[in-house]
């Protein structure tokens, strides 16, 4: 049969499509993302696994008229594909490509930009309210994973759109994980509806000797419509009735022509509707079947095989040094314990959970109830470390005010991801945390320069002189200090660390975090240039070393200050601030991410955007000294 997927320019070219038609064309964008995502690696799991999905809505509703939105975004790449992106998609998450994520900017067909999860039933929401306002007759549909409807925003969309009894579909997409296994009380309720012994032991009786064959995949059909037979749907009816919805399913989702069936009915049915949809995430693709947790973004990868191309491994990823060091110490003291909203092994609490799995607590996606649970915790006597990504903390910035700083309880905060992440853009980048926490009182902000300094603060910040205290690190590997089974150092808060100093120094070097690497380079050429530099790893933003700054302000007329964060209210803010305070007349600039939101690209491409990669740092360095 002809490839179908060549001459899809927009999904007006689906609606003429054969049943037939509709599974090759589903096989062909699975093989297209799987080749494309081998060589520019992205979220593949979860868009194999929703591809009948995206196929069946474009099929069905009359986009861009009717919105669909997507929760997380991880799931549209075959959204991306069918709606007029085919050959921009592979360049998806480069640097002047398209974005991972949908993006309003980017299409017609994107009809909400997402890339945190539990936004869609909102969003849709509010679409439905517009267009019923201005008297439009578009259809809106939501579609959400089970692990995204674990987040407390979901719960509030659902709510608020049965009490308006608004024309919205949700579709909740349930394969049972989002990037780890999903958990709590929602999860369970549906592993009831999904999972019975009857269905399991016919799936463990055939599924080992069919292998990735179209008989496996007929198998897969024939055992998620026997689900419907083995098990009661009354729970979860109840559930999503009680908020005004009216259930649907569970159904295939991965039997496009099962669910255009099934979208077709209920597109003609007025008022909040829910469809449960059962799906595989990895549909399709053996090995994302079999590990959906490393598939979820697994890297290049080779797409015959399903072999991961490992990267240079030389130095520690910084999760890793955080899960090994707080598990470390958790030996030594009873009272740690770890919490994560869906993170665990992107945390690296997985190292902790491994040994101690009685003191770690993966809450779901739910960063608010993360930050207030450990807060209880804290209030109740333990020492509590949340680990959550620093872009995900903005979603749980009263929560750290109002149960934390407020009530001046002992929470250590380890925020992964920070600064810029790279190919994840402009919804990722945690370049916030810095400006966005300075002013909140009772709370220590650290960012540590390389992997012993991490290991270190995590260790300093169990000790009484410390409040709740933020830690901040990037996404990534270390340089390379040794830090593991190393003794610790302990770090007193608000102590800079002074790295070099000349006797005849023009310029002080201010930063803080890793970025202290890149100015170390820039400052030996610098020097080799006839610049005399100080420079000081300043590790604290608050309490900001003034020690550390009398020092400088009194040997030199410019101050530069670096941070892989944004400049307005972070480090440089600070610096500026305090100057003016004290009326020193010292020339001050500095290095960071400009007041923008930063697209998609390498780290080191968006370090050279950004204006502070090693010879930006160089540049600044020797034009201040020439001044």
């Amino acid at each position: 049969m002809a490839n179908i997927l060549e001459h899809i320019d927009s999904p007006a070219d689906l609606k003429s499509l054969s049943t037939e038609e509709l599974e090759q064309l589903c096989e062909e964008i699975r093989q297209y993302i799987i080749r494309c995502c081998a060589d520019h690696p992205g979220h593949i799991g979860s868009s194999l696994g929703a591809i009948e999905i995206a196929v069946a809505l474009h099929k069905v509703y009359d986009t861009p008229q009717d919105k669909i939105v997507w929760d997380v975004g991880h799931q549209a790449y075959a959204h991306k594909i069918i709606t007029g992106r085919r050959e921009a998609f592979m360049h998806n998450r480069e640097m002047g490509g398209i974005s991972g994520f949908p993006k309003m900017s980017e299409s017609p067909y994107d009809s909400f930009g997402v890339g945190h999860a539990s936004t869609s039933i909102s969003a849709a929401l509010g679409l439905a309210v517009a267009d019923e306002k201005l008297g439009s007759p578009a259809k809106h549909i939501a579609v959400i994973g089970d692990g995204a409807l674990t987040g407390g925003l979901a719960f509030e969309g659902l709510n608020n759109a049965g009490g308006l009894k608004a024309d919205i579909l949700v579709i909740l997409n349930d394969n049972q994980i989002s990037i780890d296994q999903s958990t709590g009380g929602l999860h369970n309720t549906l592993i009831k509806i999904t999972t019975g012994k009857r269905y399991n032991k016919l799936k463990d009786d055939v599924w080992s000797a069919l292998g990735a064959t179209r008989l496996r995949r007929s198998i897969q059909r024939m055992v998620k419509n026997a689900k419907r037979a083995f098990i009661k749907t009354s729970e979860v009816n109840s559930m999503f009735d009680s908020l005004g919805f009216r259930y649907f399913g569970p159904v295939d989702g991965n039997d496009v022509e099962a669910l255009v069936t099934v979208l077709s009915r209920l597109k003609a049915i007025k008022g909040p509707k829910l469809l449960h949809v059962i799906t595989t995430k990895g549909a399709g693709y053996k090995p994302a079947e079999d590990n959906p947790t490393v598939w979820h973004a697994p890297g290049h990868y080779d797409p015959e095989t399903g072999e991961t191309i490992k990267q240079d491994e030389k130095t520690a990823r910084y999760q890793d040094v955080f899960g090994k060091t707080v598990t470390r110490l958790a030996h030594e003291d009873r009272r740690i314990v770890g919490i994560t909203p869906a993170m665990l092994s992107g945390s690296g609490l997985s190292i902790m959970n491994a040994e101690m799995p009685d003191r770690v607590f993966d809450v779901g996606i739910a960063e608010g109830h993360a930050v207030t649970f450990s807060a209880g915790l804290a209030a109740g006597g333990m020492l509590p470390f949340c680990c959550i990504y620093s872009s995900f903390m903005q979603r749980a910035y009263d929560n750290v005010i109002h149960d934390v700083a407020l009530q001046n309880l002992k929470v250590i905060f380890c925020l992964d991801r920070a600064g810029l992440v790279g190919e994840d853009g402009a919804t990722h980048h945690g370049v916030f945390d810095l400006a966005a926490f300075r002013p909140v009182p009772n709370l220590v902000i650290a960012s540590p320069r390389d992997e012993k300094e991490l290991a270190d603060l995590l260790y300093s910040a169990t000790f009484d002189h410390y409040p709740a205290t933020i830690i901040r690190y990037p996404r990534g590997r270390g340089i390379g200090t040794p830090w593991e089974n190393e003794p610790f150092d302990k770090i007193l808060p608000g102590r800079a660390q002074l790295l070099h100093k000349e006797a005849d120094a023009k310029v002080a070097v201010l930063s803080i975090g890793p970025v202290a690497d890149k100015c170390r380079q820039a400052i030996e050429e610098a020097n080799a240039k006839g610049v005399g530099v100080i420079h000081y790893d300043m590790r604290f933003l608050k309490p900001l070393d003034t020690d550390a700054l009398d020092d400088v302000r009194s040997k030199v007329d410019a101050i530069l200050t670096v941070e892989d964060g944004c400049k307005e209210g972070g480090l440089h803010g600070a610096v500026a601030e305090y100057l003016a305070d004290n009326k020193a007349e010292c020339r001050l600039e500095g290095l960071g991410v400009p007041d923008e939101f930063i697209s998609q690209g390498s780290r080191e491409q968006l370090f050279d955007y950004c204006g502070y990669n090693t010879k930006d740092i160089l540049n600044a360095i020797l034009s201040l000294g020439k001044n």
